[in-house]
């Protein structure tokens, strides 16, 4: 019971809200009664499962490296911890790859069937480059989470691939209105990242984490920070500029009111161990934001 509770937490299950959003936002846009289709759980369970490969591998890298010690902020890893080993965390992380291909080969299928051959192969390779991304985030010499880049990574995989690739998968076609909400979920996850990185800049920069927020330096981390903020709130008003119908597509403003709340506290917050708390509550509202943006689409 001790080894299945350190999987769960190694899981870290308070991310997988934030992991969907893109499906759901994506979803929305490409077909009205998206939650009947096999197409959107078939996403669900690929981005759930892309999720948890990262963070197992996030958990082993990071455990290797020796940048989880005692001073880190936050929950315990499982690797730091003990319960779980270095043998059993990599055969889990290939075992989740693995699993995780196979859902992804099935929603390639669902999708295109024999028909689009070509979109498949292209979604294959998409899909391969999803999973090596979230085991390279931290693991081996080249991890790029080390090198500054996990912000990137970030905004294409839980943004534009997320948001884009769900509408595309069924819809078979691009629409560039369909990138406004897809920026504004890609720059809110690099938010959440940001969040975490400015938390554990102390003891990432004192491990040789050379995150974003290490190369920037608080002061203009934190500058950084609220322009992704800005810019995400601003990318989905522009996309309501552009479609607006009726007055229920203004629900998804309602998120609006903790992003603008969220601001003001890391103003409040000079310590960047504290900033700990809003990284749940960035996370649900994007989460939030995404379901409200669905209901004002498909209502």
């Amino acid at each position: 019971m001790i080894k299945f509770r350190a999987w769960i937490s190694a899981a870290r299950l308070r991310t997988l809200p934030l992991s969907v959003s893109g499906i759901l936002v994506g979803s929305a846009q490409g077909y009205q009664d998206f939650l009947t289709t096999t197409i959107f759980w078939l996403a669900i369970v690929t981005t759930l499962g892309l999720q948890i490969l990262s963070n197992f591998a996030n958990d082993y890298g990071d455990g290797v490296k020796g940048t989880d010690n005692e001073d880190r902020v936050g929950p315990q890893r499982a690797l730091q911890s003990g319960i779980i080993s270095k043998k059993e965390m990599f055969i889990g992380i290939v075992f989740t790859a693995v699993l995780t291909l196979l859902f992804a080969i099935a929603l390639i299928y669902t999708s295109f069937g024999r028909e689009y051959f070509l979109y498949s192969v292209a979604f294959f390779i998409l899909g391969l480059a999803a999973i090596i991304a979230a085991i390279k985030y931290t693991m081996g010499s080249s991890a790029y989470g080390y090198r500054g880049l996990g912000d990137i990574f970030v905004f294409i995989f839980f943004g534009l691939v997320s948001v884009i690739g769900c509408y595309f998968l069924f819809t078979k076609k691009l629409d560039f209105i369909v990138f406004f909400p897809a920026i504004t979920i890609g720059l809110l996850s690099a938010t959440v990242l940001n969040l975490n990185n400015m938390r554990d800049h102390n003891n990432d920069k004192n491990s040789g984490k050379n995150t974003l927020v290490v190369k920037l330096g608080i002061l203009k981390a934190r500058i950084y920070h609220f322009s992704l903020l800005i810019i995400a709130m601003t990318s989905m008003l522009v996309y309501l500029f552009f479609t607006y119908k009726s007055p229920i597509n203004l629900l998804f403003l309602v998120a609006y009111i903790p992003l603008v709340l969220h601001i003001r506290n890391v103003l409040k917050i000079n310590i960047p161990e504290l900033l700990d708390p809003e990284l749940k509550k960035v996370a649900l509202t994007t989460f939030l934001l995404s379901i409200l943006f669905c209901i004002g689409q498909v209502l």
